[in-house]
């Protein structure tokens, strides 16, 4: 048994204070405390927490090691979940009986859904959330979670031994070092360390070691990855300042109201926790030339903006907007942080420059004239780790039992990390019961896609979801991540419970029932017309209609067809989840049977798996260049369209990969048979002895 020390320390301002009883800590039926677990999750973020809470569903003693026990479930940043693309995501975790999407509807205080005005398939729930709300319900749910036990501790190092040999990797992680030296054994280790890794937190130009304003960053626990051989890389991000409520004048603003009704995103829930006319509007302003004056003036003062470290993309500070968009006005949403909250969050304005300047700066904004600043805005520069050296099961090729989740996979955003922490949690459960991970294929759901894309394209950018990365987005809806993962998960992880299976089970066959009903009912057109005159139905048409076809007019939904056709319609009106998913089934039926078609071809190639082992560099069996056995040996595929998808693989070396693949499945095959061909032969000869 070996391990690697690391030099610097991740000290917990709760370490110096004194414990709380651990049973304070447990989940009901949790183990009592013990040094040894099946799964230890490092991190009580929001991929730490979908994890824990995975492992421990899926049957294993599972232990979430935090720094501090009252940050568990915390939303460091905005007060948001959801949007285009992660809303998906949301969906997803919630159907693999996730934790996030049901917080939420228990948590929020603002429902909306995004992009109505296009179609459903792209439609992104979003909700604003009370910070304090949120962070007590999860932990309500964390501290009660059956196997599962919470404790306060600085993860340090990690406990390493020989690698099992039918398994890749050059060792094997069986636990982990605290800072205080004590040790922690376990079968499998996930790690969700969020921002920090090295984190260090900017205001203009002071710079400051944490992970998340107010916490100390790990150093020591870097350091090992480091030495282990990760490839680790550096990324920045930002928060907005907090802004005094009292302050800001919205009479002068655009309000945005909610949505009515509010559609929750957990599958299990009819309706969210409070009404729509209980919920807190959002405001929308924007910056103006005075804003860009101050910053461009200031860049000198701002040494974040000047790192070469990149920030994200996707939700850039004011700064970087500025610079990339010049003389452009920028929105700026307003956004409650709770019921009993005093403060605003001014969305679309994350700034690192001086407390001061970023106070002038607001103060320039329609409706802050007298915006009084509680908390500056500020960056965060931390490291990561390459996502390439993971698999899709999220377990890392170097370490065996190790996963990462999270931000440390160079992702941004609470709903990417939920999500990553989900398979971490059930495949880390599954690989201490020496079962086949759980892996989410891009043709199956957003979480594919995220995993896909990290493991076969890495990034150097904090990693943001949105639905143009999909393929398939007409079949990877909101609205039917229900049918798409719940079963798998049921059946294959033991993650699901029976409420929830039993739900989708029920959901499932109106659904079918529902379709084949609607197909079964024909009229023709003028008939149609009578019945509902207010759809576009043209009466020139030959052919009968069917009700199905009826139901892909805009004016019409499952109510108005249930009034025109009440037996036997009625009753597929009378639930509203039903009544919409069979709206949207209609609506995307002549296009999804296409799309079905191009997805088999895809789960073809997905087929199509490469040999854990395979070593490229000395590969001889196979003509590939050094450069693109470089990628493949660095990336380490696991099928053929995994292969394809990593740039600087040609198409020429797919093919020959291809060939190879076919040629050792040929060979494994008749050596199988040959085998079976062997085992009859010896066993007739035995009965002939017998005979004898």
């Amino acid at each position: 048994m070996f391990s690697f020390r690391g030099c610097g320390r991740w000290v917990a301002a709760s370490v110096t204070k004194q414990h709380l009883p651990l049973a304070w800590f447990s989940g009901e039926n949790a183990a009592p405390w013990t040094p040894r677990f099946d799964v230890v999750v490092v991190g009580g973020g929001h991929a730490g927490t979908e994890a824990a809470a995975a492992a421990a569903r899926c049957g294993s003693q599972t232990l979430l090691l935090t720094h501090r026990a009252d940050t568990i479930g915390q939303m460091s940043c905005n007060p948001s979940f959801g949007g285009i693309g992660k809303g998906h995501l949301m969906r997803e975790v919630d159907a693999l009986d996730g934790l996030c999407s049901r917080i939420c509807d228990q948590s929020g205080v603002h429902y909306k859904v995004l992009n109505r005005r296009k179609g459903p398939a792209v439609w992104g729930l979003r909700a604003q959330i009370d910070r304090k709300l949120y962070k007590q319900n999860m932990q309500k749910e964390i501290l009660n979670t059956p196997l599962l036990t919470v404790q306060e501790g600085a993860v340090e190092d990690l406990i390493l031994t020989e690698p099992e040999p039918e398994h890749t990797g050059k060792c094997r992680v069986s636990g982990v070092v605290l800072v205080d030296g004590s040790t922690v054994y376990a079968e499998s280790v996930i790690l969700t360390t969020g921002t920090f890794l090295r984190g260090m937190i900017v205001i203009g130009l002071e710079m400051h070691p944490a992970g998340r304003l107010g916490d100390q960053p790990s150093i020591g626990l870097a350091q090992t990855l480091e030495k282990l051989g990760f490839v680790v890389g550096r990324l920045k991000t930002g928060t907005p300042p907090r802004i005094a409520k009292e302050s800001i004048n919205f009479s002068i603003l655009n309000k945005q109201t909610p949505d009515n009704p509010s559609i929750p995103f957990s599958f299990i829930h009819k309706t969210v926790w409070i009404e729509p006319e209980d919920q807190l509007p959002c405001y929308l302003t924007h910056t103006n030339p005075r804003v860009d004056e101050i910053i461009l003036e200031n860049l000198h003062l701002n040494s974040h903006v000047k790192e070469t470290t990149r920030g994200p993309r996707y939700c850039p500070s004011i700064e970087s907007k500025v610079l990339r968009f010049p003389n452009r006005l920028h929105q700026v949403w307003l956004e409650p942080e709770g019921l009993d909250s005093d403060l605003i969050y001014p969305q679309g304005l994350s700034v690192t420059l001086p407390a001061e300047l970023q106070e002038k700066m607001i103060t320039c904004i329609r409706g802050l004239e007298k915006a009084q600043v509680v908390q500056p805005g500020y960056g965060v520069q931390y490291d990561y780790l390459d996502p390439r050296q993971i698999t899709p099961s999220l377990e890392t090729h170097l370490v065996q039992r190790l996963f990462f989740a999270g931000q440390i996979n160079g992702t941004t955003g609470y709903e990417e990390a939920a999500a990553q922490g989900v398979i971490a949690g059930i495949n880390a459960s599954l690989r201490v019961r020496q079962r086949p991970p759980f892996i989410i294929s891009r043709t199956e759901g957003y979480i594919g896609v995220l995993i896909d894309d990290l493991t076969t394209l890495g990034t150097s950018e904090p990693y943001r979801m949105f639905t143009s990365r999909a393929e398939f987005r007409l079949s990877l809806r909101p609205d039917n991540a229900d049918s798409r993962l719940t079963f798998r998960g049921y059946k294959e992880a033991g993650c699901v419970s029976q409420e929830r299976y039993e739900r989708a089970s029920w959901m499932k066959s109106s659904l079918e029932e529902g379709i084949s009903v609607l197909k079964s009912i024909e009229f023709a057109s003028s008939k149609w017309k009578k019945l509902i005159p207010e759809a576009s139905i043209s009466i020139n048409k030959s052919l009968p209609l069917r009700a199905l076809d009826v139901l892909k007019y805009e004016e019409v939904n499952t109510e108005v067809l249930a009034k025109a056709v009440p037996e036997p319609l009625k009753k597929y009106s009378e639930c509203r989840e039903l009544a919409e998913r069979l709206k949207i089934e209609a609506t995307y039926e002549s296009v999804l049977f296409h799309q079905q078609q191009e997805i088999k071809e895809v789960q073809r190639d997905e087929a199509l798996q490469l040999p854990e082992d395979l070593d490229y560099l000395t590969l001889r069996d196979v003509s590939l260049s050094y450069e693109v056995r470089e990628k493949l040996q660095f990336s380490r595929p696991q099928t053929i369209g995994a292969a394809g998808r990593i740039p600087g693989v040609t198409p020429a070396a797919i093919v020959n990969l291809l060939r190879f693949v076919k040629t050792t499945h040929q060979r494994q095959a008749a050596m199988n048979e040959l085998s079976k061909t062997d085992q009859c032969l010896r066993g007739t000869d035995k009965l002939e002895e017998r005979q004898l």
